[in-house]
């Protein structure tokens, strides 16, 4: 890329130490005027810190938008009706943001005119993919401007030294904490410092969302989830919109403890990483969904999407969201949840969300007559099952006498 070719480049920008470099080191680099976007998807941060720098710094057109409904609508909503989980335990709560942020950045680039768009991803992670391939699919002629694959800025020291030679501020927090943190209305995620060491155990101090089970209360917290299409609509009754119905269930569900995984994952640059997640609201969410759909959806129906959900959950982890596979899968993810309506009720006692009830007045393929140990009236000849018996096991037989 000729930096000559890019006079108006859109920064995805926090506020914090790497941005605030990224912005001065951009002009200077580049000589582009830099227009800089805040996303508030819910992270529990005070964002107009970040315009304050932003003007601070002379940047003229500064965005900061409260994407929290849009984040939870269209993208963690359909990604729980796929009961969406990466290698076993990881419920994908940075995966998810990203194609949003790179969604927006393509956007104000296309409103202010500017020719570039320009991330704080290290060259090491996975972010820097999903940001890019996102903006590419959406505007295939963007250019991306990734500093940290650029700069010989290669440690958190080295920052400081450049910000304090460019006149950065940087302000020094007291209790800051050790660990690289990425966070929104999903989750929070934690790595770095001890974690770097797998056998190591969190500190009980790290986390911030949830109690330590060990001092949860001792009595349950019963909540009825209504779903629509697959989707909850309402929590006791109380219709809400998808925010506010994520923002109940991390309060309810991070009281009782619920939602921390520790794990190591296989990023898609290659490596190995250990991560620590509280998802307290996104737990309870995939529980309950599914205990739904064991009620509402077909057998063959739910046994296919189980068979798909690893694929579907590696296209998001690897920032495949726009990618046709994704929409594809999402169009048939989608019709299946018609069916998906009723309502379930949760238990959350001690780190742990129980599915302890579920029903549907309108889709329940459950049926007492069939299913009863009781006399069912002639609803179900148990004969039947001699002929299915002999003809599944015919293969079987054949094989047998073929061994003999």
């Amino acid at each position: 890329m000729s930096k000559k070719s890019v006079n108006k480049v859109v920064l995805a920008y926090s506020g914090g130490l790497d941005t605030s470099v990224i912005l001065k080191w951009l002009e200077d680099e580049y000589d582009c005027e830099v227009v800089t976007f805040t996303a508030d998807l819910g992270q529990g941060e005070e964002l107009e810190p970040a315009r304050i720098k932003a003007e601070k710094y002379g940047v003229k057109e500064i965005y900061i938008e409260d994407l929290q409904e849009e984040f939870v609508r269209d993208f963690v909503y359909p990604m729980f009706r796929a009961n969406t989980v990466y290698e076993g335990e990881y419920l994908l709560g940075t995966s998810i943001a990203r194609p949003l942020i790179a969604k927006r950045l393509v956007e104000i680039a296309a409103e202010t005119g500017a020719d570039a768009v320009s991330h704080g991803a290290t060259g090491k992670g996975n972010d820097q993919v999903r940001f890019e391939l996102g903006s590419y699919a959406l505007n295939p002629g963007i250019q991306i401007i990734a500093p940290w694959r650029e700069w010989d800025l290669s440690s958190r020291e080295s920052l400081l030294q450049y910000a304090e030679a460019a006149g950065i501020e940087i302000e020094k927090k007291h209790n800051k904490s050790p660990y690289s943190m990425d966070a929104n209305m999903l989750h929070i995620s934690y790595e770095g410092g001890e974690l770097e060491d797998p056998w190591t155990e969190a500190d009980e101090s790290m986390w911030l969302r949830t109690v330590s089970p060990e001092q949860a209360p001792d009595e349950p917290t019963y909540l009825v989830l209504e779903y629509e299409k697959g989707d909850i609509v309402a929590i006791d009754g109380e219709r809400m919109t998808p925010a506010q119905i994520l923002r109940r269930l991390n309060e309810e569900a991070g009281a009782h403890g619920v939602g921390r995984v520790d794990l190591v994952e296989n990023r898609y640059v290659g490596m190995k990483n250990r991560g620590c997640y509280e998802t307290p609201g996104g737990t309870v969410m995939l529980k309950a969904h599914r205990g739904m759909e064991s009620l509402t959806l077909d057998r063959e129906v739910a046994h296919l999407k189980d068979e798909l959900m690893p694929r579907y959950a590696k296209i998001i982890y690897n920032g495949y969201w726009w990618s046709p596979e994704r929409r594809m899968l999402q169009e048939m993810i989608d019709a299946s949840q018609e069916r998906v309506n009723g309502e379930v009720r949760v238990k959350l006692f001690k780190g742990n969300v129980f599915v302890v009830g579920r029903r549907s007045e309108t889709h329940s393929l459950f049926d007492e007559k069939i299913v009863t140990f009781e006399d069912d009236e002639g609803a179900y000849n148990q004969g039947d099952a001699e002929g299915f018996i002999k003809l599944n096991a015919l293969r079987l037989r054949i094989a047998g006498d073929r061994s003999q």
